[in-house]
């Protein structure tokens, strides 16, 4: 790549020369309890966490969303010179800014920030910094890259301290700028990105393949810091000639996929591989979160996406060691994409244990890549961007008309008021929201969050527990199918008629399990004693117990034998409320449809409509939050008339209040 040096530089001089707009110190962005839950507060103000980003952004989208009363922004910014899918072989969305050892271009960052700042002079923008290097920067650094069996390298190794160090060196000159410029008024926080479409995925070319010293290396060190000797090391992996000095990553390409579940005291080396493959993706993540706090004095937000064992069911993703950075203090907030069974009818959840993340105090922001009527194609947006054939079919389509759009992005709202997190509307190739009906949801769902201030309302807690374990998908031979058919649960759990909380295993000692009348363990292959022991205790307090491990699923339920259903993973609406009803779960309603409630909110997303018959934990006063009528003034129990395909919220708070 040729750089002209003198044109470079004289940019570099007077973009760090230009001066800023805005006097007083910078606002500060932090992430802190309000009424339960981890939100959003500049200069210790809340603040409604929803945002809006393009990929391929322009003023009058900006403009639609600064009118719709979101002044909260994302726009994406590159290290690399490569599109963000390694995979589909998409172009790049922006120019690369790192451009040679000590050569970096921010024009495309003062691009974003003019389109945006002309629409909306109050903006607050997060940049979401994806931090692949660019392909010069591969090109020098050969022993920093992943090793093919072939011989040829692929992308960075993530292991590789080389790669860490110097793209460390590169977000910090980036945040330098960024932090004296004209635009630091606006900035409040960095998104770190690395990897497949920007989610910390480790790159693929057919398999996973990565034989670089390197990552040989940091393999050895993690063994190091987990087992105490070369004699454990020996006992676990049932290797007398093994040692931590040679000891080498186990395969897992997935080449080949057997329907089976691993046994864990035969195949120790593969679940410590995955542990490590994991594990290395959060360290990650905690080093630039640390480095952006650093630099801003704790001033930026930081977030990330991470975590999907909720719905990324292949353990080569990378994405097994979310309790591991929930323990990172200087990470803010995380989020994934809803999950991707994007038909009507269906809960779309978060792809995470989203309840493990607000225990530890992290933010849930949803990526809201909600497909609409009139969502826009990447090859009719940017065709010079999009490669033939891709990005065109799918899930890349929306919904037939308008009412279906409206319901869809109502559930959106429903579920991130009723469970206390926030979001960004994605428009992804832009104009995907640029329409009356759907602008006004955006603009109202900051007036709701406004207008009715988030709390508490205990008898809306939910009484059903989920508990996952992120590692279940180390132990599946077959990469994910056969912890896909117990994960599927995740659709059925939304149309039982009452809401569900969900947990990591590594956060069972920690919760109040008394609260609740159901505890499911879904999908832990082995408990130990520990676990055993608070299961007895849940027992004891007449709690409905729930296991599904690899065989199926045993049932114990308060006064009656236990019941062992080998080959039980999926479970149905009506199963489950079955269950829920005999355990003394309150059910707000008898139908399979998908519910939200919590936090004074009521959510019902139907397909088939029709009238509902809906229960409520107490006496309520019920109202369309939309207008404020008042529906029914004091009430416990009403009925609904739901429109087919259709969303409908109601605000239910206490009629005392």
């Amino acid at each position: 790549m040729t750089i002209h040096r003198h044109l470079l530089i004289g940019i570099m001089i007077g973009l760090s020369a230009a001066p800023c707009c805005a006097t007083g110190p910078a606002p500060r962005a932090t992430v802190r309890d309000h009424h339960g839950v981890p939100s959003l507060f500049i200069d210790n103000v809340p603040r409604a966490p929803f945002a809006y980003m393009s990929y391929l952004g322009e003023k009058a989208w900006y403009q639609e969303a600064a009118e719709a009363g979101i002044h909260l922004y994302c726009f994406p910014a590159y290290l690399g010179d490569r599109g963000i899918n390694s995979n589909s072989g998409i172009g790049p969305f922006r120019p690369g800014i790192w451009r040679g050892p000590t050569e970096f271009d921010f024009s495309s960052i003062r691009k974003d920030f003019a389109k945006i700042l002309s629409a909306d002079p109050e903006a607050l923008v997060i940049i979401r910094f994806h931090l692949d290097p660019p392909t010069w920067w591969d090109k020098a650094h050969p022993d920093a890259c992943c090793l093919l069996p072939d011989g040829a390298t692929f992308r960075q190794c993530f292991a590789s301290p080389i790669w860490r160090d110097a793209t460390q060196e590169a977000l910090r000159h980036c945040l330098s700028w960024l932090l004296g410029s004209e635009y630091a008024h606006h900035l409040i926080g960095i998104h770190v990105a690395a990897g497949g479409t920007e989610e910390w995925f480790y790159h693929f070319r057919g398999g996973f393949h990565d034989r670089s010293p390197a990552r040989t290396e940091a393999f050895r060190q993690w063994l190091g810091e987990t087992y105490p000797s070369d004699a454990a090391l020996k006992q676990a992996w049932r290797d007398p000639n093994v040692t931590l000095q040679t000891a080498r990553p186990a395969d897992i390409s997935g080449d080949e996929r057997p329907k089976r579940w691993r046994d864990p005291s035969q195949e120790r080396e593969t679940l410590d591989t995955f542990r490590f493959h994991a594990q290395t993706m959060a360290d990650n993540i905690a080093i630039f979160c640390r480095l952006v706090k650093e630099a801003s004095k704790g001033r930026l937000l930081t977030g990330a996406f991470y975590g999907y064992h909720y719905f990324v069911t292949d353990p080569k993703r990378g994405h097994g060691a979310l309790h591991k950075l929930l323990e990172c203090p200087d990470l803010d907030y995380l989020s994934s994409p809803n999950a991707y069974r994007r038909v009507v009818g269906e809960d779309w959840p978060p792809m995470v244990a989203i309840n493990s993340v607000q225990l530890h105090g992290k933010l849930w922001m949803a990526e809201n890549d909600t497909r609409t009527s009139i969502t826009t194609l990447l090859k009719d947006r940017a065709p010079q961007v999009c490669p033939p054939g891709k990005y065109a079919d799918g899930v890349w389509l929306g919904p037939p008309d308008i009412e279906t759009s409206v319901a869809l992005l109502w559930k959106n709202t429903g579920r991130m008021l009723a469970c206390g997190y926030g979001g960004w509307w994605f428009d992804m190739w832009g104009g995907w929201f640029s329409d009356p009906a759907l602008l006004d949801i955006l603009s109202k769902t900051q007036k709701l969050w406004r207008d009715n201030p988030p709390h508490i309302i205990p008898a809306m807690e939910p009484q059903v527990c989920v508990v996952v374990d992120e590692e279940l998908c180390f132990h599946d031979a077959s990469f994910g199918s056969l912890t896909e058919e117990i994960l599927s649960n995740r659709y059925t759990l939304a149309k039982t008629g009452a809401p569900y909380d969900l947990y990591l295993r590594q956060d069972l000692p920690a919760l109040d399990l008394q609260r609740y009348q159901v505890l499911w363990l879904l999908g832990i292959p082995q408990l130990q004693k520990a676990e055993f022991e608070q299961l007895r205790a849940t027992k004891k307090a007449g709690i409905t117990v729930l296991w599904t491990d690899t065989k199926g699923t045993q049932t114990q339920l308060p006064n009656k034998a236990r019941q062992r259903t080998p080959g039980k993973f999926r479970w149905t609406p009506a199963e489950l409320r079955d269950l829920w009803r005999q355990a003394g779960v309150h059910l707000y309603c008898d139908s399979d449809d998908v519910l939200y409630a919590g936090r004074g909110w009521l959510c019902l997303h139907s397909v088939p409509g029709g009238k509902r018959q809906i229960r409520l934990p107490f006496r309520a006063r019920v109202t369309d939050p939309a207008t404020r009528e008042v529906i029914h003034s004091d009430v416990s129990a009403f009925t609904v008339d739901l429109p087919p395909s259709s969303t409908t919220l109601l605000r239910v708070v206490p009629a005392s209040q």
